[in-house]
């Protein structure tokens, strides 16, 4: 089942033959997290996807309130049996007309819901290896800030790491800077500085990303920066984690012949999850 336009309906496939999003990228998507009925950093999430549907100039419905978009999620999460722990999907794409340039802005938007195992976030310690991804770079623009459907990157990216037994790639943009990795932003501790690339840099907007940076400020010892960092500063760090909604915080155990420590990360975890039960 999924949630197509308010409606829960048996997933079918023919919702898709004429989506914008499926033929040409035109789309943008948020992910959530929802424990206990509730979805985590709901805010965040909402205020990027009105964000992100302003930047590739989708009409807003005049119904896609918070509150509208809470209560469509949740529906589709109750319906099937998914309250306690879940992840759900929410993509708005342009409506059916056009090829390249639309005949309308107007949007549709599609849920989709699966189980999570873990209501917490859980600190995965098993060995977690990562290396660089040169075949494609991420441009330093505000479309790499969003989450659009194209992820063509992401994709081959993925392929990439499969073939060579990682777990995950770290993505370079057209400087040949860090960006962040294929499933979420990327942080780096060195001393006591917490380290990961500004925006600005071509990185994703984060709300995990966002969330941790503000934990990290309340950290007594912690000078907490946005600055560039290269390949090379990446094998000089203490420590390497990666961030995302449904993920968590994931410590990076090794990166080329250098393997790092999880001390930092694990304190992050701790703190976010108390952050969580006290709202």
């Amino acid at each position: 089942m999924i949630n197509f336009n308010g409606n829960i309906v048996a997933q079918n496939d023919n919702i898709l033959t004429q989506n914008r999003a499926f033929l040409y990228g035109d789309g943008v998507f948020e992910t959530v997290k929802i424990v206990n009925s509730k979805i985590l950093f709901l805010e965040d999430h909402y205020f990027r996807l009105m964000a992100s549907m302003r930047v590739v100039r989708m009409e807003i419905p005049m119904n896609f309130t918070m509150e509208y978009l809470e209560e469509q999620i949740l529906k589709l999460v109750q319906e099937k049996g998914l309250s306690v722990s879940a992840r759900a999907r929410i993509t708005v794409f342009r409506n059916d007309g056009g090829l390249y340039l639309p005949k309308t802005n107007e949007v549709s938007f599609l849920i989709h819901a699966t189980a999570l195992e873990n209501p917490s976030y859980v600190m995965n310690l098993a060995p977690y290896e990562v290396d660089l991804y040169k075949d494609f770079y991420v441009t330093k623009q505000l479309l790499s800030s969003i989450k659009s459907t194209n992820k063509m990157i992401n994709v081959t990216g993925s392929i990439f790491a499969h073939e060579n037994g990682l777990d995950n790639c770290v993505l370079l943009n057209d400087s040949k800077n860090v960006v962040e990795v294929l499933q979420g932003n990327l942080f780096m501790v060195m001393g006591n500085k917490l380290i990961t690339p500004p925006v600005s840099e071509g990185c994703l907007n984060g709300v995990m990303r966002k969330q941790v940076l503000a934990l990290a400020k309340k950290i007594e010892g912690i000078e907490v920066q946005e600055e560039i960092i290269s390949p090379f500063d990446l094998q000089k760090a203490d420590e390497l984690f990666l961030t995302n909604v449904i993920m968590g915080i994931q410590p990076i155990t090794k990166y080329r012949k250098k393997e790092f420590t999880s001390n930092f990360a694990n304190v992050l975890v701790q703190k976010l999850n108390e952050s969580i039960s006290e709202n």
